[in-house]
């Protein structure tokens, strides 16, 4: 499987990773001063946190695709490609000669896959697009932080469900060429993909006339779900999913068993239009108590909880999976891809240093 991808930043390489992951050939094509994310930061040995998470297994090769030389390697490339994908700015590719349905044209087995900020069509097709940019526009910022103000989802949320919708939409594509003989143009858009995402928050908006509310580290919807303070200072976070844990929260954890059938907190909608009363109530119990005794009767009552943790306290999980990565500064530890696969897998190959490869492609593609 041959995937050439013309992408920078982040939603495009990850959809491009993830494929190179499953055992794809991934030739990453960079501009002369490489993909702009290699110099976001210089945390990893030199090296850019967000490049060595998303390039790793894949070739590099710089090409100038204004040149008619490089041009013409580029056509030879995808011409023999299964999957290309691209998130340059809006009708930069069209311009260049490598417009999808020209490519496909070429080659009618290619799937091609355009991610981009807004869309192909539509009044805001034109604008930039970038992370933050989107967790705005679409109302994520507004559902996301505390009563006090608005915040940003903590990781790129919308570039890597951006890139998870095309990797998946290339998925389905190679299914239904293996059935056609035939490839497909695909198109995905960050603004879409958190669009979808906010499905939940928009049909509250659209049927009750208001927006969840921001609530900090809880639930807008689901009560009880998410931290309290134990008596020892520390915080524990617990998720109650349906009225079973919560008759067993209330009998084995608060010892409480009528509070299950208080009216003010008898099924979860009401349990969460009193959720003052309710966070009072868990609150005095576990103000009595330590953590590690209110771990205990959680675990004992099978009720749902987890830490609070900060990314230190991540790296030192113990169930943290780790994988190796070789990159052109050396070995990096990081976390393990999340698809566990029988038998050998595959192991994420070593991250391009920029033009690695570029001349072994190019003796390659321009021999035909």
């Amino acid at each position: 499987m041959l995937v050439i991808s013309l992408d920078q930043a982040v939603a495009a390489p990850y959809a491009s990773s993830r494929l190179a992951e499953a055992g794809a050939r991934v030739i990453k094509v960079e501009r002369a001063d490489g993909d702009f994310a290699r110099g976001y930061d210089s945390v990893v040995d030199g090296q850019s946190a967000y490049f060595v998470w998303l390039n790793r297994g894949k070739e590099s090769i710089v090409l100038d695709i204004k040149d008619a030389s490089d041009a013409h390697l580029l056509h030879a490339m995808i011409d023999r490609a299964d999957v290309f994908i691209q998130n340059l700015a809006p009708g930069a590719t069209e311009r260049a000669g490598f417009g999808s349905d020209a490519l496909r044209a070429r080659n009618p087995r290619l799937i091609t896959c355009d991610i981009s900020g807004y869309g192909e069509d539509g009044p805001y097709r034109d604008m930039k697009a970038y992370d933050l940019l989107i967790q705005a526009e679409t109302g994520l910022a507004s559902v996301t932080g505390s009563p006090a103000g608005p915040g940003r989802v903590g990781v790129s949320v919308v570039d890597i469900g951006a890139g998870l919708y095309a990797y998946n939409g290339i998925l389905l594509a190679l299914i239904q060429r293996g059935r056609t003989g035939q490839g497909c143009a695909l198109k995905v858009s960050m603004f879409d993909a958190m669009a979808d995402w906010m499905t939940v928050p928009f049909l509250y908006q659209e049927y009750t006339g208001e927006a969840p509310k921001r609530v900090g580290i809880k639930h807008p919807s689901i009560a009880p779900y998410g931290a309290y303070m134990c008596g020892d200072g520390k915080q524990i976070i617990i998720a109650i999913q349906n009225e079973r844990e919560w008759a067993r929260l209330c009998a084995e954890v608060l010892d409480d068993a009528d509070m299950a059938l208080d009216p003010l907190f008898c099924d979860n909608e009401a349990r969460v239009r009193n959720h003052g009363d309710l966070d009072s109530r868990i609150n005095a119990v576990f103000g009595r108590l330590d953590r590690d005794r209110v771990t205990d009767r959680l675990r004992a009552a099978r009720v749902a909880f987890g830490a609070l943790n900060s990314v230190a306290d991540l790296t030192a999980h113990p169930q943290l999976r780790r994988v190796t990565v070789q990159t052109p500064a050396g070995p990096v530890s990081m976390p393990a891809p999340p698809v566990r696969q029988s038998g050998d897998g595959v192991t994420p190959g070593p991250v391009p240093a920029l033009g690695e490869h570029g001349k072994a492609i190019r003796e390659e593609f321009s021999n035909g």
